[in-house]
């Protein structure tokens, strides 16, 4: 046929197996311009060639099928670019995510064991304007970002660092009470900020370096220490950001201070 092409030809242009052409044209991604009646042959026409080098880009990209179906079947302009970002930002959220493990797995996988320095230290009472709810672990950094935007546009000058406390159940079940905060003798009371008093409390404390990539592995050997040395957890885990992204977009400079409430367990009976 004049202006078409064999399955074969539009394969060796666009670079989609005559397999794939096929499950394509079944699935209803990507339908020949015709098929034969007579043999069954199916044929493409040369303005289809786009199409099919977007779905294969897409595809190689990890997106789902129904996804691609959805942009290259969407007329709207501004409808096709808005999916486009969505995946866009799913991908730098994986591979980001990627970044992490394979940080953290070095340092594991390192011959010499991570290491860190433990203070036992007593806090001071101190008052802080501060944002607690139930979050579940999944969201936690968005939950993060936003309620430290609440504050600091409400806290002009705070008494000290950002900080934050976890409780265990976080950890353990995937859902739990999150507080952040600022310190402020000032606090206001408006939307989600609530006045709080942190009291004086026995912690283990290191110091986690860089970006969170890792904190995991610090975390680890904290809680290490925590139990060699004959140590209970006694409370939420305190993090306070001595250096952290609201001060520099350098990650390498910031600073973590990691502080599990503890107290000194009973001898253990034989």
């Amino acid at each position: 046929m004049n202006g078409l092409l064999t399955i074969g030809e539009f394969s060796r242009i666009t670079h989609l197996s005559v397999k794939t052409l096929r499950r394509y044209h079944e699935s209803g991604l990507l339908e020949p311009a015709t098929v034969d009646d007579c043999s069954g042959y199916r044929y493409y026409a040369t303005d289809q060639v786009a199409t099919a080098q977007i779905i294969r880009r897409f595809r190689s990209m990890q997106m789902p099928e129904r996804d691609v179906r959805s942009i290259v079947s969407t007329p709207d302009p501004d409808a096709r670019a808005r999916l486009i970002s969505e995946h866009l930002t799913r991908l730098e959220r994986q591979l980001d995510d990627t970044r992490s493990a394979v940080t953290a797995l070095r340092r594991l996988l390192d011959p010499v064991p991570p290491t860190i320095e433990v203070e036992r230290v007593l806090t001071e009472q101190c008052s802080v304007a501060a944002i607690s709810e139930m979050v579940d672990a999944s969201d936690v950094l968005d939950w993060y970002s936003a309620a430290m935007a609440e504050i600091d546009a409400a806290v002009m000058e705070p008494a000290g660092p950002a900080g934050g406390l976890y409780d265990n159940e976080l950890f353990t079940e995937g859902r739990g009470t999150m507080t952040v905060y600022v310190p402020t003798a000032t606090a206001p009371s408006s939307n989600r900020i609530r006045p709080m008093t942190l009291q004086p409390t026995e912690l283990a404390v290191t110091v986690h370096l860089g970006p969170h990539d890792d904190i995991d592995v610090t975390y680890g050997a904290l809680g290490v220490y925590v139990e060699t040395n004959g140590l209970k957890i006694a409370g939420p885990v305190r993090e306070v950001y001595t250096v952290g992204p609201r001060d520099t977009e350098n990650p390498t400079l910031w600073r973590t201070e990691i502080g599990w409430p503890v107290f000194a367990a009973s001898p253990r009976k034989q």
